[in-house]
């Protein structure tokens, strides 16, 4: 299984609380990733002990450069974030180097896989919605 990887522990809340629902990752990562694929959604540090924090399917892949990011996309990524700039010195930060403007990017949309939620399995046997 794939896994989707996050270094920082700040996202560790933001992913729990499903407030994190995309990945921005520097470069085309196109070949790596693909809609409806299964991932396993980690934090932790490469060659160390990772923490597991959900099973997510990847709703989109989305390849564009810097300066085509959305607020949307941004916000989908780091919930305090809305604005390019904010992102460019993000991802300079996570990878050790300067990001343009013209940088590829890759944008990853993912959704939690969750066992058996309550209100789909209502909605499936018909209980507390109209019926036909």
């Amino acid at each position: 299984m794939q896994v989707l990887n996050f270094y920082s522990t700040i996202f560790a809340d933001q992913l729990k609380r499903g407030r994190k629902t995309a990945t921005i990752r520097l470069g085309d990562k196109s070949h790596k990733y693909r809609k409806n694929q299964a991932v396993l959604v980690t934090i932790g540090y490469q060659h160390s002990p990772r923490e597991k924090v959900f099973l997510a399917v990847i709703d989109s892949v989305e390849v564009k450069r810097v300066k085509e990011l959305s607020p949307r996309d941004i916000e989908h990524d780091n919930p305090e974030f809305r604005r390019t700039d904010e992102m460019v010195h993000f991802l300079e930060q996570i990878y050790g180097r300067d990001v343009t403007l013209d940088d590829t990017v890759t944008v990853v949309r993912f959704s939690q896989i969750v066992e058996n939620p309550p209100t789909m399995t209502e909605r499936l046997h018909g209980i507390g919605g109209a019926q036909n």
